[in-house]
């Protein structure tokens, strides 16, 4: 087969950048799974790690699970909110008092929390949403 006739691949398409948070290791691979061909996914087991990882890149999206030892992740995306104020934020929680959550959502202007156990066909379409808010926010 000559060179001529093959087709030329599309260039691969740029994967916007999210950071994904939880303790559980399991979690986090399931997670990176069902997103990982549309996002670009980094890890992180702790909101220490993370913020470590938020100093050296930038992401669009960040989700972050509620509780984890070291550090909740609402009081994370609260900090996250105020360094990075373009960077959608989502929590996965396995239970919140509907009053906890109304103050979380405000407190850290999240885009959307998620329920555990969390629909991965759900997880996919609320990060494309925050991506695509984000490119909104920016081009402001």
């Amino acid at each position: 087969m000559s060179s001529e006739s093959a087709p030329s691949a599309p260039a691969p398409k740029k994967r916007d950048p999210i950071l994904l948070v939880d303790d559980e290791a399991s979690l986090l691979e399931i997670f990176v799974s069902a997103l990982s061909s549309e996002f670009e996914c980094t890890t992180a087991t702790s909101s220490r790690e993370a913020e470590f990882i938020l100093r050296k890149k930038e992401f669009k999206v960040v989700i972050a699970d509620h509780l984890m030892p070291g550090g909740n992740g609402m009081s994370f995306l609260v900090r996250a909110r105020e360094e990075y104020p373009h960077m959608q934020r989502i929590l996965v929680t396995g239970y919140m008092k509907p009053e906890m959550l109304l103050r979380s959502v405000n407190e850290a202007a999240l885009f959307r929390y998620l329920l555990k156990p969390v629909s991965l066909t759900e997880l996919v379409k609320v990060t494309s949403e925050a991506v695509k808010l984000h490119d909104q926010s920016v081009a402001e």
